[in-house]
């Protein structure tokens, strides 16, 4: 079958500019800056590949110089995206190195007049700003917590592809492109078919992985604290009976401390709340400082605050209690006698697994710790 390569390339054109404004209205809806990158890629490569149009028209240096270098600039923006999807901020002089580049070797008349050395050169371009981007992803893939793998191998599978290209592809004569025939001709259609499937496949990968991190964090809002950064009661309520159901099937003892900060009606009074929320903060800080990376932690009320300590008795747990307890008056946030907090204490030894009935009974040990004078920590009572 003949490939007509002028009508692949208006082809080429128009996906890349629909797929472009798609992008940037996606971007325009949340305001997230790896799609508006990617959409500047896509209106880049679009350009690019329009400004190749016009070869044989008596503006080549339109085509091989301006077009080509538009086109790395898409390249580079690609990249850019990556990197503002790992958090990082744009890298300038990378972005305008391979066009700098690639004009400083197009005013060498060797290199200008020669069709494989610029194909050459450009495709290696191409091929290191497509191991720029996979290197984002890769070196962040521990804390992305979203499926980057597509976006992963697209962008290898596009960067092998211009590798590859660099020492096979001849490149495509003028006479060539016109008629459609000749060397060149079954490389260049196909280099254009994967650009497409390229910008589609990246395009909707990208979008999905956006999406996807923005419902992890509605998610983790929705369970979490907004003022404290620990998790809220109904992160604690789920989480909890998660833990105790699996640590009762190992038999495994835990341990429940309900924490309750003292006189805090009186440190509002007198400070103002502002000075509260900043002794929220730091009895959370102290107490997360404190905890085990498996300990569950989180503000289930007001001044109120809960910690389940896996595979832990009460003496383990008294323990605990206690440099948290100590940790918290010993801050210089204001003045000795302030600040303490109030701690009860349980075990699923003496009150089983169910995590109301817990609660229930640390509530109890909590009141004693009051009733006894503040600022320590109390065992449920023993019946």
């Amino acid at each position: 079958m003949m490939l007509h390569i002028p009508t692949l390339l208006i082809v080429a054109v128009f996906v890349f500019c629909l797929m472009g404004l798609l992008t940037v209205h996606a971007w325009s809806r949340g305001r997230e800056p790896t799609l508006g990158y990617l959409g500047i890629m896509l209106l880049f490569a679009s350009l690019g590949t329009g400004l190749i149009v016009v070869r044989g028209a008596g503006m080549d240096f339109v085509a091989l110089i301006i077009g080509n270098l538009v086109l790395l600039l898409s390249a580079a923006m690609n990249w850019t995206a990556m990197r503002a999807f790992v958090h990082r901020g744009p890298n300038m002089p990378g972005i305008f190195a391979g066009c700098g580049l690639w004009l400083v070797m197009c005013l060498v008349p060797q290199f200008y007049n020669s069709l494989s050395a610029r194909v050459m050169l450009y495709s290696l371009l191409a091929a290191a700003y497509g191991v720029l981007s996979a290197l984002e992803l890769w070196r962040k893939r521990a804390s992305l917590e979203v499926a980057y793998a597509p976006a992963l191998v697209l962008t290898l599978w596009h960067t092998g592809f211009y590798a590859i290209r660099a020492f096979l592809d001849p490149g495509l004569p003028l006479k060539s492109a016109q008629t459609s025939a000749g060397d060149g001709v079954p490389f260049f259609s196909f280099m254009l078919f994967e650009s497409m499937l390229y910008a589609i496949g990246i395009a909707y990968v990208t979008l999905a992985m956006v999406k996807e991190r923005a419902e992890l964090r509605f998610k983790a809002a929705a369970f979490s604290d907004a003022l404290t950064g620990a998790g809220n009661r109904r992160a604690f309520m789920q989480k909890g009976e998660q833990l105790l159901a699996d640590s009762a099937r190992r038999q495994q003892t835990v341990a429940l401390l309900l924490c309750d900060l003292d006189n805090f009606k009186r440190l509002n009074d007198s400070f103002g709340h502002p000075m509260g929320d900043q002794a929220l903060i730091a009895f959370s800080q102290v107490t997360r400082a404190t905890l085990r990376k498996g300990d569950l932690f989180a503000r289930i009320g007001g001044e109120e605050f809960a910690c389940l300590l896996a595979d832990s008795d009460e003496a383990v747990a008294f323990e605990v209690a206690e440099r948290i307890r100590q940790a918290f008056a010993h801050l210089d946030l204001l003045a000795p006698g302030f600040l303490s907090v109030s701690i009860g204490i349980v075990s699923t030894d003496r009150a089983g697994y169910d995590l109301s009935h817990l609660l229930s009974q640390a509530d109890q040990a909590l009141y004693l710790a009051k009733a006894q004078g503040r600022n320590r920590v109390q065992r449920m009572a023993t019946a």
